[in-house]
Order: C-alpha cells, then structure tokens, then sequence
C-alpha cells in the first residue's frame, strides 16, 4: 500500500509544478500584478504632470497675464514707468559651533 500512495503524490506534485512555478504560473500572474501596479501609480502621476503643464500651455496661448508673470518673477523684466523696489530680508548671523565660545563684542 505503500508505493502506490508514493506514486500518487508524485503524479499531484506533477501536476501542480506548472500550476505554480511553470511559464504561466501563479507566481509570475502575482509579479505581473505588482509590476502592472507599480506602472500604474507612475502613469497617473505622469498624468497630473501634463495635466499641470497642458493648463501652463493654455494659459500661455490665452493671454499675456501669464507671459508677464514669468517675465517678471523669471527674468527680472519691469513695465515701463515702472519702479522696482526690492526689501532686503533680515540675515541671521551664524551659529557658533558646539564646544566653541561665541565672540563677546
């Protein structure tokens, strides 16, 4: 009794190494799904990009407001008539380093 049950498990384990581990197999469909996953979530960031940069192109196409903007805040370019006044940000002196004293004036 005991060979055939040998030959059994034999024929099952036949049967189910293509099932699992063949061309088809569970284990390349569970690859192929995480794989498909990950190009899905690149796709859709893609997507909200182009998104981004077609409303760009058409406000650019649509008028001159957004030209201005990006002469202005890219290229430094004023209106004629125009005055440019720049407020200069306060500047924090640096930390002294650990261990150091800080200089007394």
């Amino acid at each position: 009794m005991k060979w055939p049950t040998l030959v059994l498990v034999a024929l099952i384990a036949l049967l189910q190494y293509p099932l699992w581990l063949g061309k088809g197999g569970w284990l390349r469909v569970w690859d192929y799904e995480r794989q498909l996953q990950a190009q899905r979530e690149v796709n859709q960031a893609l997507e909200q990009r182009n998104g981004g940069l077609d409303a760009e192109v058409r406000d650019l196409k649509a008028g001159y407001e957004a030209i201005e903007e990006r002469a202005r805040y890219e290229l430094g370019m004023i209106k004629e008539g125009e005055v440019f006044v720049q407020v200069p940000q306060k500047v924090m002196p640096p930390a002294p380093a650990a261990g150091k004293p800080a200089a007394v004036k």
